[in-house]
């Protein structure tokens, strides 16, 4: 059929044409934000769930509603080795611009922009070599103290909405990725700005241990914020996926060849838009059937070893590959972290840093003391495809060895 008609649109937080299965999640998170806008405390919200289960287009959608209840929304995403302070430092700026246009907030928009310029010098954000223009009046300085000014800055930007009736949302993905500092301090900052039933909320997303992180962070996280969790979509939901957009385009496809689909997909989101893209491309005509299905699996695993498991392996050690290989030859998880090293022919303490990184890297989690499972669903199978006939590496081997030759 005529790929230009195609209406899958597999990508990395790119909107599919039919949002399945998410309505509960969507429908909290707006009386949510409707609860903000009027003045009463609602908790923010932090989606968790593996890689490809559809949390940044969620979020996305989130913005797109916050924005239609009349928010100032700013959307940044969190990555290994960036300081929250870069992230938030020019979408907060650009925020306090939008509400210094209504002259009854531009006294408090002027100092909230003061404590902006104090807590930018004072964390070293340069920010397009743009001056602020404002000094922090006495007391809104910042002192180098991020538990201390991240609180005293959210604090001012929500009085600044507040003044302006123009309530603000900040989206963060990736928040696993923020140190436990900078963490910390965020909650620590709602918690101010929800004491003072200021209208500004944060929304975010996250990998399953964000919730242990947040917890870990602060003690009353869970007070602030909801955890839903993402998980794939049922049977009926993800055929809904694949079967609405290909109707919306004047097409239909088999229920035999739904079926496969979920089968093959295990109902991650991701995957589903991955299937029905190449079923619509190597179907000859209507309907897509069972054969088409069965000829689209080909390109549609090799277009994920390529790209979606790729670009993951690719960051990882020689040695981190070799942990992943193993928990790879146990299944696809969880696993015991003793099993684990026992592949290894290592000591549990030894593979313990291994495991810690690979965490760090969001490529594993926790989900229950002393177990490890994939954050990527299917990369157990990937694994066994770009490692076949593994042994571990030379390091590992000589670890080994010397374990083996220390005296019992």
């Amino acid at each position: 059929m005529d790929p230009v008609l195609n209406p899958f649109a597999p990508g990395a937080g790119s909107r599919p044409p039919e949002l399945a299965g998410r309505d509960p999640i969507v429908e909290s998170a707006t009386t949510a934000l409707k609860r903000v806008r009027i003045g009463n405390h609602a908790k923010g919200k932090f989606l968790l769930g593996l890689r490809g289960v559809g949390k940044t287009v969620l979020l996305r959608r989130l913005q797109e509603i916050a924005e239609g209840e009349t928010y100032l929304t700013a959307f940044i995403e969190a990555s290994e080795g960036r300081r929250l302070s870069d992230l938030l430092i020019p979408e907060l700026r650009t925020t306090l611009y939008r509400l210094s246009t209504v002259e009854k907030a531009r006294a408090v928009v002027n100092r909230a922009m003061g404590a902006l310029r104090s807590f930018a010098s004072m964390f070293k954000v340069a920010y397009a070599d743009v001056e602020f223009g404002v000094d922090p009046a006495p007391g809104d300085a910042a002192i180098g103290d991020l538990q201390a000014d991240l609180p005293n800055l959210m604090l001012l930007v929500g009085q600044a909405a507040g003044a302006a009736e123009r309530p603000v949302a900040i989206f963060i993905d990736e928040v696993q990725y923020l140190q436990r500092d900078e963490l910390s301090a965020l909650i620590g900052a709602l918690h101010r700005v929800a004491q003072k039933n200021l209208p500004l909320i944060v929304l975010g997303a996250g990998l399953p241990q964000l919730a242990g992180l947040a917890g870990e962070a602060k003690s009353y996280a869970e007070r602030l914020f909801d955890f839903p969790n993402m998980g794939p979509l049922g049977a009926e939901e993800s055929k809904r996926a694949v079967r609405e957009p290909i109707l919306h385009a004047g097409k239909e496809i088999t229920d035999s060849a739904l079926e496969a689909i979920v089968r093959r997909t295990g109902g991650y989101p991701y995957f589903l838009q991955e299937w029905g893209y190449h079923s619509w491309d190597v179907a000859e005509r209507s309907p897509i059937d069972e054969r088409d299905v069965e000829r689209a699996t080909a390109r549609a695993a090799a277009n994920l070893d390529t790209s979606f498991f790729r670009v993951r392996f690719d960051r990882l050690t020689p040695r981190e590959q070799d942990y992943l290989r193993a928990m790879a030859e146990l299944g696809p998880g969880p696993h015991r972290s003793g099993e684990i090293a026992a592949k290894l022919s290592m000591e549990v303490t030894d593979a313990g840093s291994l495991r810690t990184g690979l965490i760090r890297k969001g490529m594993i989690y926790a989900p229950a003391h002393g177990e490890t499972a994939f954050t990527v669903p299917m990369f157990d199978d990937y694994m066994r495809r770009v490692m076949p006939g593994w042994e571990p590496t030379t390091q590992t081997r000589k670890k080994r060895r010397k374990n083996a030759d220390e005296p019992g």
